[in-house]
């Protein structure tokens, strides 16, 4: 039983709570929101450069959020990674 639990909520859309809905995805410089929890960053080469790529989880609704900071790509920013 605990399996077709666990299964269920695997296939369930995820939720996100109202400020993480809020936040503006793709967009370099966009803000996150106050319940944002740094959890560690990144090093990762580009043709252009070294960008840094720092996680977020939400306190409210557990989200996993990471953030590009690329100045050579204005589409970099806020990505939703999973639970």
């Amino acid at each position: 039983m605990t399996k077709d639990l666990a299964r269920q909520r695997e296939l369930q859309p995820m939720a996100l709570c109202e400020p993480c809905q809020g936040i503006q995805r793709n967009w370099r410089k966009a803000p996150g929101h106050a319940e944002l929890v740094q959890r560690g960053n990144r090093k990762e080469d580009r043709d252009d450069g070294t960008v840094t790529i720092t996680r977020y989880v939400c306190d409210r609704c557990g989200t996993a959020w990471e953030y590009e900071n690329d100045k050579n790509n204005q589409r970099a920013g806020w990505s939703v990674v999973g639970r």
